[in-house]
């Protein structure tokens, strides 16, 4: 019976293992062919043969030339994104933690530390390098096409006209750019867990991305303003043409998405970051008169991004309208604040998530993200971040709770979490954790979920070696926190834990660095509930109804419109019906599908959320019933209890001086060991460089930035 059994499981997870491979397999020929169609897209065998072929089998009096651009250009990538989110949950039903080593793992190694670009992996640089020399093959083999049909004409007439082709296809160079750009910032698209990456991790595509785009687009507009003063055409600037380019239309969105761009320089970014973000917020305005100036045919192009991000953004907005459970907040002498707030058990996620938190009473407006600390594993009931005081936001968010008159409650809303599908690091015999400062965060939950893996899964787990520096002994607090606030776990002796910490700027103890952890527990409103997933336990499954219903929704608008309003008019000439109009009921259309299908998702989820909810509701911290003073108490633990002290038996306290990274790295046994650095960026680097140094191949770095 038992080898029935076993031989059954085994089947099961082997025919799973067959259809995982199915769909990957799947989404990367289509990834291909859709690739090719824009490598072959410059070329006379393209725009002569296939698009007038494909173009006269798809001009239907349901879809007319918008078809074939929705046809080779959206529906491609957003059936990968459906086979996505079935990838991804069978993945989550499965047991991915124990995978192997990644054959490229020699490729991830970081080849480049000190470029503007930070650190760089072979994958990335390889990767940069074949998407620049797609560009150069895009754009001169358009040039050379064209350039070639102006033999006829005299020299100034030609120079011209080489000027206004050179204009018009850097145009379609920035179409090539704007079609990649949205995939990295759609937080909960399944394009990016597909490939192995998280939304935080890909922020950096985005911003390579976009300084490419807004140059190209910047040089188009510039070959356009030369060209028409050349030729005496400068009143085209204010030409709106009905059925044609309105070259107004470009102007607006090429000004918005210039002002993004120059408010993404670090220093702005850094030093008044709320300029940047209230900036950014100009993409609306930029894709809306984008959409304008080319038109809904030729912005199918670029729409599968747009509309993976539209659907990611909805329902980013359903789930921020809530006000979330925050049962309490400590605080630590080195001015750092954990949140713990109620969640769902059915909220599920990995270690080196992280969550965006709104504060309305600090900033309406701004959502800033943050790392999970927590285990959604060892503390089910629970999701916790760790807040250091920082910036503006988070220095008034201090000074409100740590205000002499007691807060009862405190409005926050989140989004997320959001992170990778599986617990990559576990496929490591031994890790390397190197932090600075608040940069510990994240290897909080890694440690976290070890302690579930060994205590309550009786699971193998890395050996571990924490190396973490602070400023002052006060944030050697920080520590404190890889113990989560119940305190209804085993102490860390089941792992094997070693932590190294040093103290730089201090030579010993003070007695600041003594003081206790200070906890507030909140009373929260009978409305407020816990954090849970938007489209429930299965939302990948959701997500994919959503995208593909709201898709199909959207095409059978768009056709009804086409076959009985659009068509009787011009006939697919397009040269009677207005451009904007049609595009702005495109929008519309895309628009109302989208928060259909999203909204019925969420409603339905929603159910199953307040019920979960209603039963959690009485597990919160009991509410004081004394005077406020009763709800601030010393420290959570006994400085003698079990767990307590297997955290100060693992620990060494270093004073005065940095951690030798080198020496701590190279002479670490292990054939196998992962390292992972977060924290400051001259930190990071120098990490990196002592792994990508070849001194020692049994290193795998990974660097933990979760900075904008």
């Amino acid at each position: 019976m038992d080898t029935a059994v076993a031989g059954g499981f085994s089947l099961r997870n082997g025919s799973k293992g067959l259809v995982l491979k199915a769909l990957q397999l799947l989404a990367a020929a289509v990834f291909a062919g859709w690739l090719m169609i824009w490598i072959v897209m410059p070329t006379n065998t393209y725009r002569n043969g296939w698009s007038l072929r494909i173009r006269a089998e798809t001009d239907s009096t349901y879809f007319g030339r918008q078809g074939s651009n929705i046809l080779i250009n959206t529906f491609p990538i957003l059936f990968i994104s459906v086979l996505g989110c079935l990838y991804l949950h069978l993945v989550k039903k499965s047991d991915t933690s124990q995978s192997s080593i990644h054959r490229l793992a020699a490729w991830k190694r970081p080849v480049a530390v000190n470029w503007p670009l930070g650190i760089v992996s072979g994958v990335e640089l390889t990767f940069c390098l074949m998407f620049l020399v797609l560009l150069v093959w895009f754009y001169s083999t358009f040039l050379v096409a064209n350039f070639s049909q102006l033999h006829q004409t005299d020299d100034g007439v030609k120079w011209q006209a080489r000027l206004d082709m050179a204009a018009v296809w850097l145009g379609f160079v920035g179409d090539l750019c704007c079609a990649f750009l949205f995939f990295p910032v759609a937080r909960g698209s399944s394009l990016l867990p597909l490939l192995g990456l998280t939304s935080e991790s890909s922020i950096r595509y985005h911003v390579w991305l976009g300084h490419i785009t807004m140059a190209v687009f910047s040089a188009h507009g510039i070959c356009y303003i030369v060209y028409w003063a050349v030729t005496d055409q400068i009143d085209m600037m204010v030409k709106w043409d009905n059925t044609g380019t309105a070259y107004v239309a470009g102007e607006i969105a090429l000004l918005a998405g210039l002002t993004m761009w120059a408010m993404t320089l670090p220093r702005i970014r850094r030093k008044m970051f709320e300029l940047f973000f209230y900036t950014h917020q100009l993409y609306i305005v930029f894709l809306f008169f984008y959409l304008m100036h080319v038109g809904i045919s030729h912005f199918c192009m670029i729409l599968p991004g747009v509309y993976l991000f539209m659907v990611d953004r909805y329902l980013r907005f359903l789930q921020s309208r809530t006000k979330v459970r925050l049962v309490s907040a400590r605080l630590l002498p080195s001015e750092s604040i954990e949140l713990n707030f109620a969640k769902s058990p059915g909220l599920t996620f990995e270690p080196l998530s992280i969550i965006f938190i709104n504060v309305p009473g600090v900033s309406s407006l701004q959502w800033h993200p943050f790392t999970v600390s927590s285990s959604s594993n060892l503390e089910p009931e629970r999701l916790s971040v760790i807040i250091k005081k920082e910036g503006s936001w988070t220095q008034k968010l201090y000074r409100t709770l740590s205000s002499p008159v007691p807060q009862d409650r405190l409005d926050v809303s989140v989004e997320g979490p959001y992170g990778p599908v599986s617990k990559n690091f576990l496929r490591y015999d031994s890790l390397i954790l190197v932090s600075g400062g608040s940069g510990i965060t994240p290897f909080i939950s890694i440690i976290r979920e070890l302690i579930h893996q060994r205590t309550t899964l009786n699971r193998p787990t890395p050996a571990v070696l924490l190396v973490c520096a602070f400023k002052t002994a006060a944030d050697l607090t920080m520590l404190d926190l890889l113990l989560p606030i119940s305190g209804n776990v085993s102490d860390l002796s089941g792992l094997e834990l070693r932590i190294e910490a040093f103290v730089t700027r201090e030579k010993s103890a003070t007695d600041e660095a003594q003081t206790n952890i200070r906890t507030i527990w909140f009373k929260p409103l009978p409305s407020d509930v816990p954090i849970a997933p938007v489209l429930g336990p299965n939302g990948w499954l959701w997500l994919a109804a959503i995208v593909s219903s709201s898709f199909v929704a959207f095409l059978v608008l768009i056709g009804i419109l086409q076959r009985y309003y659009i068509y009787p008019i011009d006939h697919n000439t397009n040269q009677i019906f207005s451009y904007a109009s049609r595009s702005v009921l495109n929008l519309l259309f895309i628009c109302i599908c989208i928060m259909a299908a999203a909204s019925a998702a969420v409603l339905w989820n929603k159910k199953g959320n307040s019920k979960e909810a209603r039963q959690i509701q009485n597990i919160d911290a009991p509410t004081p019933t004394t005077s406020p003073s009763s709800w601030f108490y010393n420290a959570d633990r006994e400085l003698e209890s079990v767990p307590q002290e297997s955290l100060v038996k693992a620990t060494k306290v270093h004073f005065g001086g940095r951690p030798p990274l080198k020496k701590m790295l190279l002479e670490f046994d292990g054939s196998n060991v992962g390292v992972m650095a977060s924290g400051p960026g001259g930190l990071r680097h120098e990490v990196a460089a002592i792994c990508s140094s070849g001194l020692a191949d049994n290193l795998h770095f990974e660097s933990i930035s979760f900075s904008w």
